[in-house]
């Protein structure tokens, strides 16, 4: 990778349906070299994917939770149980392993209190491993996160 691969990467990660005639003039190339430059970083794994920004609020109504989890013990087969478990729940739409206080952070979609109530109750208690469940409902989003393909 070199600077320029870097531009290229800069661009579209800001525009992922940039032409790519308006690509290779931002980045200083024919448009051939671009779109071989463009290539050789989708085959080599750099580029994983294009994905479209859906802004929940107008497809999905709900209520956001940000819920804290500490597992009973921290060890390998305790995070491996609880994630495998976890990447089953439908409603959970993020799950970071942190440092600090908890061990992990989920951001979960309800439809409103009542249903994150069920969901507490009938999944996230019974996730394997837990010990403590914090849980935060969201009032507004401020900032909403860009996804990269592949991360989760």
């Amino acid at each position: 990778m070199d600077q320029r691969d870097e531009q290229i990467l800069r661009e579209v990660r800001a525009d992922g349906r940039i032409s790519n005639a308006d690509l290779a003039a931002r980045v200083g190339l024919s448009p051939s070299a671009c779109l071989r430059r463009l290539r050789m970083l989708e085959e080599r794994g750099v580029i994983r994917g294009y994905t479209a920004i859906i802004d929940t609020g107008h497809t999905q109504p709900g209520t956001v939770v940000i819920v804290q989890i500490t597992l009973e013990r921290q060890t390998d087969e305790y995070f491996a149980r609880f994630e495998q478990a976890a990447r089953r729940c439908a409603e959970v739409r993020e799950c970071y392993l942190m440092t600090g206080a908890f061990d992990y952070q989920l951001t979960v979609l309800a439809a409103d209190p009542a249903d994150y109530e069920r969901i507490h109750k009938d999944m996230l208690s019974r996730l394997p491993g837990v010990a403590r469940i914090q849980s935060h409902f969201a009032i507004r989003r401020v900032i909403a996160p860009v996804p990269q393909a592949g991360r989760m």
